[in-house]
């Protein structure tokens, strides 16, 4: 597992260094790719973050006034966070205003782009390597599930989002901590009071089918254990019976 995981990091860090930072750089890579099984969010929901993203994308794209604007966006529950750069306050308004127009179903949207000339390849290529690094570290707790946040760096600044609770929110950002590199850490979380009932449930068959498991690989082991005793036994009888005295008529 550790091999595959360093694998993942070296051809990923490999690609963004030769260009590929310009179209992914600061987003969620391994997330991407992990299972949506445990996502808190409804497919439909998934879905629908889905196209407001693409949407956005391309709407800024296009967008002459944003021509020498650098915009990320990430979203969740219909939640969006906007980072970047911007050269003007007008700019980092207009950018707010248009994407709530061009995607009507957002419900909030977090503008976090910063004022200046739009970073360069190597910024991003450093803002993508940290992304990847919390999302390894975040493969590696067992406090919450990898698909329950979304991460995002633009500039060393971590952003997280997901529906978490307070525990997994701590947790979160005590573990995205630990990447090299970090400036900072903001949390946007949804909050929940306390883990849904279903992963509650869940958790417990779970538990009950690893016991029942190593119970079964315990029995396995002793059974095994006792016919290899068995077999030794059988082997030491045919020894004394083949090494057994002779007796011949005088």
């Amino acid at each position: 597992m550790k091999k595959t995981i360093l694998s993942i990091f070296l051809i990923a860090n490999s690609l963004f260094l030769i260009g590929c930072v310009s179209t992914i750089q600061g987003v969620s890579v391994i997330g991407s790719v992990i299972s949506v099984s445990n996502d808190r969010r409804s497919a439909g929901k998934v879905l629908d973050d889905k196209a407001i993203s693409l949407r956005l994308f391309t709407w800024s794209s296009k967008d002459s006034t944003l021509s020498d604007a650098h915009l990320n966006f990430m979203v969740y529950n219909k939640a969006v966070l906007i980072t970047g750069e911007v050269l003007t306050p007008e700019m980092r308004v207009y950018a707010s205003k248009q994407a709530q127009l061009q995607v009507p179903q957002i419900s909030k949207i977090f503008n976090e782009t910063k004022l200046g000339p739009s970073s360069g390849l190597l910024s991003r290529a450093k803002d993508s390597t940290i992304t990847i690094q919390v999302e390894l570290l975040f493969q590696n707790q067992e406090v919450f599930h990898p698909t329950h946040i979304r991460v995002m760096t633009e500039n060393q600044v971590i952003y997280l989002m997901g529906a978490v609770t307070k525990r997994e929110a701590d947790m979160a950002a005590k573990t995205a901590a630990k990447a090299k590199g970090v400036y900072k850490i903001v949390k946007l979380f949804d909050y929940l009071k306390t883990r849904p009932k279903i992963e509650i449930e869940r958790d417990r068959l779970r538990a009950l089918k690893d016991k029942h498991r190593t119970e079964l690989e315990k029995q396995q082991a002793e059974l095994e254990a006792k016919k290899a005793d068995l077999q030794r036994q059988i082997r030491a009888l045919g020894s004394n019976d083949a090494t057994g005295t002779n007796f011949s008529p005088e």
